[in-house]
């Protein structure tokens, strides 16, 4: 049939533009990964056992976790004497503000978002409070003890889509905090849980220098544990090209590595042939961790903030092969608790498969220029031409080597005479 309801279609479409009468929220800070980015690991974004928030809730496989969570939000009320009204009544009136957290709509009624973030929230801080004091626990609980599900539900709580905003658990947590944790922030209790299982060192200073209110949920609270790199304000400009020489390629042509002192992983220093670095861990929990400090960066943060992005790019270039793995691990620069030098290049390629250069602001462009400048050097170019083809070539048997020694000796030999013959010619004049 041509043609067609006209008043209807009118209808339709001027519900649909009324639904759209609120303008973007500028606090959205919770998204979906795209796709490009989780095709290399679904799981590393993919909560397996507990979802937290409206994006993963009703799954099946996380079903499970559900009963453990009411049973925490029960002994929440009887820490602190609350009611579940009056925690019901906290979220309602934050719910407008918590909706405006995520980069999508959430299409639960208002009676069960508030019950998801209520159940969540809680539940979220009860683990950082058992955690922190085993006085805490109660007997046979499932995260901490028997069958002991922490090293399960950890991770799931570093995922960019299984996050609550982070005000909520601030807002539930402050006003009884004598009560549950003897005066510890809920930064306290986020810095304990993330530092500890994650093995990094956070300095004082910079656990001084985060804010509640400036954290938007987890995943941003473990960026900020990383200190901020040096500000560089020379960075500001399209890099030529983001590739640099591999650690092989630089190592033949005479760049020394060494550990750097500084615990900031961005301080990296090349300076009179040597590349400094300071030290890295890798694990099988990197991958989550990372994953998601990327994808967070990749959805939120302004070109010039994209520090973790830049240094896994950079890192990325320097690893070409296993070798270059091996290179790093022997420098003492890369602590591989993954045991296998292969299957730590496999996890460092694949941190940054999928993520977009930064084309207009590159925090390392001025390092690559430098190692791009010493390895195309003359001399640098013929010793890493000599060490490749002689030191490593299959070739190499003792009677090239040899015949590059003769060759050598000759040359010297040459200059000598070529030095005598002036001098003599100097004597007769």
């Amino acid at each position: 049939m041509v043609g067609g309801n006209h008043d209807e279609l009118v209808r339709s479409m001027s519900q649909v533009l009324y639904s759209l009468r609120f303008e973007l929220s500028s606090s959205c800070c919770i998204y979906r990964v795209p796709k490009r980015l989780r095709r290399v690991s679904e799981n590393a974004y993919t909560p397996q056992v507990v979802s937290i928030g409206p994006l993963h809730h009703g799954k099946e496989s996380l079903k499970p976790m559900e009963e453990l969570k009411n049973r925490y939000l029960k002994v929440f009320l009887s820490r602190t004497q609350l009611t579940v009204e009056a925690l019901i009544a906290v979220i309602r009136e934050k719910e407008v503000a918590l909706r405006s957290c995520y980069a999508e709509t959430i299409e639960f009624t208002s009676d069960e978002f508030v019950r998801i973030i209520l159940v969540d929230a809680v539940f979220i801080i009860e683990v950082l409070l058992r955690f922190q004091d085993h006085n805490c626990r109660e007997d046979n609980d499932r995260i901490f003890s028997k069958p002991y599900m922490l090293q399960d539900v950890w991770p799931d709580m570093r995922m960019l889509e299984n996050q609550l905003p982070f005000f909520i658990l601030d807002h539930l947590f402050e006003p009884h905090k004598d009560t549950l944790s003897g005066g510890k922030s809920i930064i306290d209790l986020s810095h304990h849980f993330f530092k500890t299982l994650m093995h990094i060192e956070v300095a004082e200073e910079t656990l001084r220098t985060i804010d509640p209110h400036e954290v938007v949920h987890f995943v941003d609270f473990v960026r900020k544990l990383y200190p901020l790199p040096p500000w560089r304000s020379e960075n500001r400009r399209p890099p030529e090209t983001l590739a640099t020489p591999s650690m092989t390629q630089l190592s033949r042509a005479g760049v020394k590595f060494e550990v750097g002192s500084n615990t900031n992983m961005f301080q990296v220093k090349f300076k009179h042939g040597t590349l400094e670095m300071p030290k890295l861990t890798i694990s099988d929990q990197t991958e989550v961790t990372i994953t998601n400090l990327l994808a967070f960066e990749q959805s939120q943060c302004k070109d010039e903030e994209k520090y973790i992005n830049d240094y896994f790019v950079f890192l990325n270039c320097l690893v070409n092969t296993h070798q270059d793995v091996a290179l790093l691990v022997k420098s003492g620069i890369l602590d591989n608790k993954l045991g296998d030098n292969k299957k730590g290049f496999t996890l460092i390629k694949n941190l940054v498969d999928g993520v977009v250069d930064n084309k207009d602001y590159f925090y390392f462009i001025n390092l690559c220029d430098d190692l791009n400048k010493y390895y195309t050097m003359g001399r640098h170019q013929l010793k890493e031409y000599l060490v490749t083809h002689f030191l490593y070539s299959p070739w190499a048997t003792k009677e090239i080597i040899a015949a590059v020694i003769f060759l050598f000796l000759t040359l010297i030999q040459t200059m000598f005479s070529i030095m005598s013959y002036s001098h003599d010619l100097k004597s007769k004049n």
